[in-house]
């Protein structure tokens, strides 16, 4: 299926949450302990009135001292009934306050390890921002219905049945007439409460966007200001802040217009029942204490509606937000690990061997243009290749496939003998390092941004592989040297420093296989020098695929492989290739005679 997130309108009914029982079913205990805890103070609540009928009948219908005593049980019998409420229902809020935190964590870590499985063509159709909208908003909607939602519509659900059986004890004539009220006024609040469905998963929505465009422009902040687009980014974003504004507006109408739909139209037809009552204790067919029990009976089954639909309106946003969540877990990366693996054979003292069988990929997002054509390439161990051409040869997706990020569509790319399909997906990339174009730190402290390579290096391995980058020197240099934060994505190192932290990070993983590309291109000349002596020492013993637009980093490498449009045009060393006088010499006049 599509790795894409984006939902469809039609979805986001109430029955979505069915998607939230995996989450729910290990803690049955704790929700039966906050089950008992809600019968409990439910049969506490509908016992409050019958307390007061026998407290006004029986209480203060009596004479003399025994009225006296009749009083002090009654008062004393209402009393236990509200000290039973109040601990059931303190435990209740404990028990169901602990389950929503508890599912709403679990969910977002199962989604947060779920998305970071995902392979690059999942990221190509949706914003990081939009994932990090539905971690942090969707999931808070779904604690707020498991932690209050839920209960609360037990409660009240309890309440109104309750209710419903003791109005009809106390009067079986204007219990009647309410129920056929009732059933008059739900089918317009029902109605209507679909149309708040839709206007809060519209709502979601419109936050999410916003989050999205705020975390692209808050990771691009230099380029924003260089280009002197803060107040035009501002106003972007502005203008999504309100679109999200006016949609939240309209679902707050929308509810506040059902909320008192719901209220008028219940309480009017219990105040006309009340009115019928009243009448009949004038006429003397009804006591006062039947009556006052009818009236605190009423109240809570108007309540307990009314309650119930401000908990439908939550469950309603819950189930969009659920949604929307469950659409996360369900993408499905094209890239997985096949079920009985294959192993690589043990790691030689040259490295990896590398062969390309007649690749053919192009990108999910372009499939009618293909980044790599019939590529072929035998790489022996322990050889450092050179792939050098234009931009958009096709050189970074060679690195791409490597790495299994993506699958070609014809061909097939084996690891010392092993197609690297048939490898578990941490096998293939643990033999693999890489110094990527685009540097990432994190922010950490220079020995974890280094130590990523390896999570169980020790510090004096970070700083034995620091020292081969030539990183080691600056480094020491820092406010707190190796525990000096780097600021995020690194922004407190140069460009040539970042690329020194990510060369150390590969030559700590120590792989067979080395990817650098373009591993000295932000680097100035005496950095470079020094990175091209420790890289140089790192290559020995392990198959190393150089990519570089700067010439003269590949010269001595056995053999560079000149690529275009996707194809392999030319193979060689350096003298041999200039010899030829094809679009290496070409690249390599042009550049030579520029510096």
């Amino acid at each position: 299926m599509s790795s894409s997130v984006k939902p469809e309108p039609a979805k986001g009914s109430i029955k979505t949450l069915i998607g939230l029982l995996p989450f729910l079913q290990p803690y049955k205990r704790q929700f039966l302990l906050a089950g008992l805890a809600l019968i409990v103070a439910a049969a506490a609540t509908l016992a409050i009135p019958y307390a007061f009928k026998q407290m006004i009948d029986l209480g203060f219908g009596a004479a003399g001292s025994k009225s006296a005593s009749h009083i002090n049980l009654y008062f004393l019998a209402l009393f236990g009934v509200a000290c039973i409420l109040g601990v059931a229902t303190a435990l209740r809020f404990y028990m169901v306050s602990w389950l929503g935190e508890r599912v709403t964590a679990d969910l977002r870590s199962a989604v947060y390890a779920h998305v970071v499985t995902q392979s690059p063509q999942f990221f190509e159709t949706t914003k990081t921002g939009e994932v990090l909208s539905r971690l942090t908003t969707d999931t808070t909607l779904i604690q707020t219905l498991v932690g209050t939602s839920i209960s609360m519509a037990l409660r009240n659900g309890l309440l109104f049945i309750g209710g419903m059986v003791m109005l009809f004890i106390t009067s079986v004539k204007l219990s009647s007439i309410i129920i056929v009220m009732l059933a008059a006024v739900v089918l317009p609040i029902v109605f209507y409460g679909r149309r708040v469905r839709k206007l809060s998963r519209e709502s979601q929505d419109r936050v999410a966007d916003a989050s999205a465009l705020a975390g692209e422009i808050l990771n691009a902040m230099p380029t924003v200001q260089a280009f002197t687009h803060e107040e035009i980014e501002a106003k972007r974003f502005g203008t999504s802040v309100e679109r999200a504004f006016h949609t939240a507006m309209q679902r707050i109408r929308a509810r506040s217009v059902l909320t008192m739909m719901a209220i008028l139209l219940v309480f009017g037809a219990i105040v006309f029942v009340l009115w019928l009552g009243a009448h009949a204790v004038v006429q003397g067919t009804m006591s006062g204490g039947q009556l006052g029990q009818f009236i605190l009976y009423a109240s809570l089954v108007a309540g307990s509606i009314g309650a119930l639909s401000e908990v439908l309106g939550d469950t309603q946003r819950a189930a969009g937000a659920t949604e929307r969540l469950l659409d996360l877990l369900a993408a499905q990366s094209p890239v997985q690990s096949v079920l009985l693996p294959e192993t690589l054979p043990p790691r030689t003292a040259n490295g990896a061997a590398l062969q390309l069988d007649d690749v053919v990929f192009h990108y999910p997002s372009r499939p009618d243009s293909n980044a790599l054509m019939h590529l072929s390439l035998d790489i022996k161990p322990g050889e450092t290749i050179a792939v050098v051409g234009p931009s958009g040869a096709g050189k970074t997706t060679l690195f791409q496939l490597l790495l299994r990020f993506y699958d070609p569509q014809h061909g097939k790319i084996t690891l010392d003998g092993v197609d690297i399909r048939f490898l578990t997906l941490p096998a293939l990339r643990n033999a693999i390092g890489i110094v990527p174009q685009d540097t990432v730190i994190f922010s950490e402290n220079a020995l974890e941004n280094i130590r990523f390579g390896r999570a169980d290096a020790s510090d004096e391995e970070v700083i034995a592989a620091a020292r081969m980058a030539a990183a080691h020197e600056f480094i020491e240099r820092l406010p707190q040297g190796y525990q000096s934060f780097l600021g995020e994505r690194g922004v407190r190192l140069s460009g040539g420093q970042r690329q020194r932290i990510a060369i150390a990070r590969a030559l700590l993983k120590n792989p067979p296989l080395l990817l650098l590309d373009e591993a000295t291109s932000a680097l100035d000349a005496e950095s470079e020098r020094l990175v091209q002596v420790a890289l140089e020492a790192a290559m020995v013993g392990r198959t190393t695929l150089v990519i570089a637009h700067r010439l003269a980093t590949v010269q001595r490498a056995d053999r560079i492989v000149v690529v275009e449009h996707g194809r392999i045009v030319e193979t060689g060393t350096h003298t041999e290739l200039i010899a030829r006088n094809g679009l290496y010499a070409s690249l390599a006049a042009l550049q030579f005679n520029t510096d």
